[in-house]
């Protein structure tokens, strides 16, 4: 997910997505723990999306 993509959304877009990320990412979770997955490498890309997401709705928060 690149911040371009990202800057082109609403806030409601954003938090939707943002939601979606965060389920993924217990989902993930959930297959690393008991060892359905060994892609531990998308983990660390899911939480630099959530930290993406979350610093964009914080900048548009603050622009308001």
């Amino acid at each position: 997910m690149k911040v371009s993509e990202l800057r082109t959304q609403s806030v409601d877009e954003m938090k939707s997505e943002l939601q979606a990320l965060l389920k993924a990412q217990f989902g993930l979770r959930m297959q690393l723990a008991t060892q359905q997955s060994t892609k531990t490498d998308q983990l660390k890309k899911m939480r630099r999306d959530i930290a993406r997401v979350r610093t964009l709705l914080t900048e548009k928060a603050s622009q308001v």
